[in-house]
Order: structure tokens, then C-alpha cells, then sequence
């Protein structure tokens, strides 16, 4: 879900018209239509006052959910652990082989 399109979904949820948006957020109906069809988009004070006309987080209106966020830090997690895991996996085998060798080694030199 696009920025643009969270505007459009918060303002018709409260019932507000465009020029009302604008007019609490301090911009013209323009400037809102604009943020509504990604024309343009609202910089950090403008994202504030939305938020705070809109009743939502910040998060929120920009489509971060704290579910999302949280999948994918454990996404991260889960793929640094299997690279740890192979990495593990391929020093034992490295281990085990030298051993192997070091074990011949010293059964043929017998």
C-alpha cells in the first residue's frame, strides 16, 4: 500500500474532504489531491501534521506496521543463522578431513 493512498483511506474514514484535510494540515485541496494521486509527496512536518489530522501513527500512514517490521528482523535472523550453520558445518568437515589426513599420515609413517 502506497503513502498516497493511506492519505486517501485515513481522510475518507474520519469524512473529511480534502479541503478540510488541507485546511488542518495546513496545505490546499490541491497539494492533498496531489499527495493522494503520488503526484508529490508530504515532507517530515507535513507527514506529522497528516498523522495527527488523520488520527494515526506516523507509521502507520506511511504503511509500516509493526508486524512487518518484526518479520522481517526475523528474516534476517533466520538467514544469518543458516549462513552460520553452513559455516559451521563446512569447519567440521574441514576438521574432520585433517584429521583423516593427519591420522594417515602418522599410520603410514608407522
Amino acid at each position: 500500500m502506497d503513502l498516497g493512498n493511506n492519505i486517501q483511506i485515513f481522510r475518507k474514514k474520519l469524512r473529511l474532504s480534502q479541503e478540510k484535510l488541507g485546511e488542518a494540515v495546513g496545505v490546499t485541496r490541491q497539494t492533498v489531491f496531489n499527495w493522494e494521486c503520488n503526484s508529490t509527496v508530504p515532507d517530515a512536518y507535513q507527514l506529522i501534521a497528516l498523522a495527527k489530522a488523520l488520527q494515526v501513527s506516523l507509521d502507520t500512514l506511511v504503511g509500516n506496521s509493526v508486524d512487518s517490521l518484526l518479520i522481517e528482523k526475523v528474516n534476517n535472523v533466520e538467514t544469518e543463522v543458516v549462513k552460520a550453520n553452513n559455516l559451521l558445518k563446512i569447519s567440521i568437515y574441514i576438521l574432520v578431513f585433517v584429521i583423516l589426513l593427519l591420522l594417515f599420515v602418522f599410520i603410514s609413517s608407522n
